[in-house]
């Protein structure tokens, strides 16, 4: 604008007739303010390369403090992952340690159920004893001769009555005993004992209260000795066999393991799902939703309706 003034009065004023003296004078005055707006012009370029660089260098700290923010947010999450691994170790080891004192309390809880049992029966037999013992030792009558003298017919009176045996017999062993000596070797890794230990009470006693708990060992006998199809078929007995078993989710998920350990890793997604559909807010639900993080595969929502109690 100030050069299409300027370009403008200058062609104003060749073109004005005016005298010489005052043009001279008119020029020497558009020259001055040329050159005043070409200082002006040259103050703000100069201003403007400045004020550039300036920025420059702001951009350039940001962009240096943008580098060390991300260096620091990555040391930041690599702390972070590894707290998390330390903590899921901690929580696993927790889980096991849990899962043994649940398992040592339904034991000592069906163990008291049985002892009670044992004592009716053993008070039972010591009263059939004492009634025994009693009817066949009565006093003699007056004037016969004392037990162990000699009787017409040389023969020893008998200390009860006849066919008596000498002592009587005991009740049957509980196959408590049986299960604890397997959970006992089963702790100490003396697992081809422990797995025929447990198989022994599986067929003396399918039907008590701990037989669940015992094919549940079998499994887990199984998969710490690398065998994971027989685990599989382990974990599918509780499930099958024992609807009401307190070791269903630990089979389910157990068993997924062992599914993604041979490869089927489409069948271990399924089961890790059907964890955390089935037993919310459970251990195993929070253990087969990190698992499924870790294969890289969504957990279904959570099932509106809690876990049934009994299992």
């Amino acid at each position: 604008m100030a050069m299409a003034m300027f370009f403008g009065a200058l062609g104003g004023a060749a073109l004005a007739p005016q005298p010489a003296g005052a043009v001279s004078k008119e020029i020497v005055e558009l020259q001055q303010q040329v050159s005043q707006l070409l200082q002006g012009q040259q103050d703000l370029r100069t201003a403007v390369d400045t004020n550039s660089a300036t920025l420059k260098t702001l951009i350039q700290q940001s962009l240096d403090s943008v580098n060390q923010l991300s260096s620091q947010m990555g040391s930041l999450q690599k702390t972070v992952q590894d707290v998390q691994a330390n903590t899921g170790a901690s929580i696993s080891s927790m889980t096991q340690q849990t899962q043994g004192i649940s398992d040592n309390l339904q034991d000592v809880q069906a163990r008291v159920g049985k002892l009670a049992q044992q004592m009716t029966d053993m008070q039972n037999l010591l009263q059939s004893i004492d009634a025994k013992v009693s009817g066949g030792g009565a006093a003699p009558a007056p004037g016969s001769a004392p037990s162990g003298e000699n009787v017409p017919g040389g023969a020893s009176s008998p200390t009860g009555p006849p066919g008596a045996s000498p002592s009587a017999s005991l009740p049957p062993i509980s196959g408590d005993t049986l299960y604890q000596n397997a959970r006992r070797d089963y702790e100490s890794a003396n697992y081809d004992l422990a797995r025929q230990e447990f198989s022994d009470y599986l067929k003396n006693y399918p039907s008590s209260d701990l037989a669940s708990n015992a094919q549940f060992y079998l499994g887990e006998i199984f998969y710490a000795q690398g065998n994971f199809k027989a685990a599989i078929g382990a974990y599918n007995n509780v499930l099958t066999n024992y609807p009401k078993s307190f070791k269903l989710a630990s089979s389910l998920y157990k068993k997924a393991m062992a599914e993604t350990e041979l490869g089927m890793k489409s069948s271990g997604i399924r089961d890790l799902r059907e964890v955390a559909r089935r037993f919310p807010n459970t251990d195993e639900e929070r253990r087969a939703r990190a698992q499924l993080r870790e294969l890289g595969a969504a957990p279904s929502a959570p099932h509106a309706a809690p876990a049934p109690a009994s299992q």
